[in-house]
């Protein structure tokens, strides 16, 4: 009988796709997949450290999972990704109910290590940070199968102080064009509509292959598969965009008039302390030429607050840039003091509650922004994918191309028409709650 594995997948979307290619790893060797730890013959955690809140999730959950072992209740423990990479001797040596770890290189050899901890030889499995990304594998999409995520390169060049990134995941390296075509295709003929490009920066695609920046060219080949409808960029750092890439975006009609472009603040000094590669000025001059060449598009950002050193005076300056350039989507995080990066010994550490302070004095900022947004849709049509219904309810809940899957806003349909996941309806606005719209399908509308 084969042993049925739980895969546990916490942390960003592009550690989604790492858990997604291993259940095709773990699939093509014959293991079987739960949900129900108390069905698990084993469970694989795939962790996440990149801000503290992020890295506790993951130590809680190996800890819970470890109590199983423990007991006896599961046969293995595997753990892999960012955590397993940064903080291999300290898990080996405190939760030595741990089988085996994974390094964020090697997760191709998910199948043979939990093949080893079911054995009793369990072992750990890493490879040099500079690894090719691991392509040609079979993913077994988890979101729902009408949606998913395209990783187009591994790792990250820049040195932003606050960021551990480079540490456990190594490099920039890009995967091959004709891989990523092969994938997407491949997606597309198992039914997925919305293709989502990500990487820990977007916008450099290619240089590290082809000698310059090809995600223009990567974007065309996309658009030309059968099947997709929609094409959405995330983590587009605001530097790199550049002409060719805004009248592709412009040009085609299969890619989103979104752009997720985080500049983390908006203070010239803060962000030459947090080594970002743009001042206050050059942001500006890129949202307000995206603005210009694309005047339906929507931007979302991420923020930092209480980075060390952040004076009053700092963050005055970034509430009133998020005031002035009234960005469709943002997101705040506190600063977190990550161990071995640069930003971490600077001196003028903030404390807690000034950094939540000042976050939650953003958000009141984006609030009124986001929530005048939403009622300026009332009354326009929209194109939506429709994400799924309301149990016992004849309410649909959908997304417009304004809306990234899990961390923007939803539309709510209410309609006795059968609708199924995936499918893309015209609707028309018809009221705003928060960050939430309600809508009517076209044709119900009229009657």
């Amino acid at each position: 009988m084969m042993k049925k594995i739980m895969l546990v997948s916490l942390g960003c979307d592009k550690n989604l796709v790492d858990s997604e290619m291993m259940l095709g790893l773990l699939a093509g060797r014959g293991y079987e997949f739960t949900d129900d730890e108390r069905e698990a013959d084993a469970v694989v955690i795939n962790t996440c450290c990149f801000i503290g809140d992020a890295k506790e999730e993951s130590i809680n959950t190996i800890l819970e999972m470890a109590e199983l072992r423990k007991s006896g209740a599961i046969e293995a423990l595997i753990v892999t990704g960012c955590l397993a990479e940064r903080y291999r001797e300290e898990i080996q040596e405190e939760i030595p109910e741990v089988d085996a770890l994974l390094g964020t290189a090697a997760i191709d050899e998910v199948a043979d290590v939990l093949d080893e901890a079911c054995r009793g030889e369990g072992r750990n499995h890493y490879r040099s940070l500079g690894e090719k990304p691991l392509t040609d594998v079979r993913r077994i999409v988890t979101t729902g199968g009408h949606f998913a995520y395209l990783k187009i390169a591994e790792g990250c060049d820049r040195r932003c102080t606050y960021c551990v990134i480079p540490k456990v995941r190594g490099g920039y390296r890009s995967v091959p064009m004709e891989n990523l075509e092969k994938e997407a295709r491949a997606l597309a003929e198992q039914g997925v509509r919305e293709l989502i490009l990500v990487a820990q920066e977007t916008t450099v695609y290619g240089r590290d292959l082809y000698g310059h920046k090809a995600l223009p060219e990567l974007l065309l080949r996309l658009c030309r598969i059968d099947g997709l409808h929609w094409i959405r960029l995330l983590y587009c750092y605001p530097e790199e965009i550049d002409d060719d890439l805004i009248r592709v975006m412009r040009d085609e009609k299969k890619i989103c008039h979104y752009l997720d472009l985080p500049i983390q603040h908006a203070s010239d000094a803060i962000l030459r302390r947090m080594g970002r590669q743009t001042d206050r000025s050059q942001l500006q001059a890129v949202v307000e030429k995206l603005r210009r060449e694309i005047p339906d598009i929507c931007l979302r950002t991420t923020l930092i607050t209480g980075f060390p050193g952040e004076t009053e005076e700092d963050h005055e300056q970034l509430m009133e840039f998020v005031d002035r350039m009234e960005f469709d989507r943002l997101g705040v995080f506190t600063y977190s003091q990550e161990e071995g990066t640069p930003a971490a010994d600077m001196p003028d550490q903030i404390p807690e509650e000034v950094k939540e302070e000042r976050r939650a004095q953003l958000m009141e900022l984006q609030q009124e922004i986001a929530f005048e947004a939403a009622e300026d849709m009332v009354g326009r049509r929209a194109e939506v994918i429709v994400e799924g219904s309301i149990a016992g309810e004849s309410i649909y809940v959908a997304r417009t191309y304004k809306d990234a899957p899990n961390v923007d806003g939803m539309l709510f349909i209410n309609t006795e028409r059968e609708l199924m996941t995936g499918d893309f309806v015209t609707v028309r606005i018809t009221a705003a709650h928060e960050y939430d719209l309600i809508g009517e399908l076209e044709d119900e509308s009229a009657e």
